[in-house]
């Protein structure tokens, strides 16, 4: 079965907002209830897990499980919660899946799940944790934001792609950085 992609959305950027935290860590609960023991831990990623810079109003979401097999067996517990199940979406080894507003149309949420041990896992909390950590660079990355929504207001894939060199560059220090100092990491409360 071919899997499609979600349907490119506009592109809202508005001021970190504190209740972001909260919302993830309210989603991460009933994560946890539909998916079962196979859960160990839900990282908040993305700019909305970034204090300081703006960010699209949806929560991105890690959740890592033991097993992807045992994941696909609860997609229609995912799907029962409002997620879209996108597959892996061009990125092996991940569970992509969508949330959006019944009555607004607006997406709330996008999950990237993946298995524990997957380098994506590292990656990405290495990439959040780095801006999380420097200023400047979270600040660059805000003025890049901004850039590429204001060349693609209305398309979030086009958006996504024009940010993508500077991710990767910023990635390849982060990684580097988070080798020398991160040992741990805390699943949302």
């Amino acid at each position: 079965m071919l899997i499609s992609m979600p349907p490119p959305i506009q592109v809202e950027l508005m001021p970190h907002d504190p209740s972001w935290a909260r919302f993830a860590a309210l989603e991460a609960e009933g994560l946890r209830s539909a998916v079962g023991p196979s859960l160990t831990v839900v990282h908040h990623i993305g700019s909305t897990s970034i204090p300081g810079i703006v960010a699209k109003p949806i929560i991105d979401l890690m959740p890592i499980v033991t097993s992807l097999t045992e994941l696909d067996e609860h997609r229609h517990a995912l799907e029962a919660l409002g997620y879209e199940w996108w597959g892996e979406l061009g990125i092996e080894g991940r569970r992509y899946c969508t949330k959006t507003d019944a009555v607004t149309g607006r997406r709330l949420v996008q999950l990237h799940c993946f298995v524990e041990g997957s380098p994506h896992i590292t990656r990405h909390l290495a990439f959040r944790d780095y801006l999380q950590q420097h200023c400047e660079i979270a600040l660059a990355y805000d003025q890049e934001k901004c850039r590429c929504h204001t060349l693609h207001p209305d398309d979030s894939h086009a958006y996504g792609d024009c940010k993508s060199a500077w991710i990767a560059e910023i990635e390849a220090a982060a990684l580097s950085w988070w080798h020398v100092h991160t040992s741990s990491h805390a699943p949302l409360d």
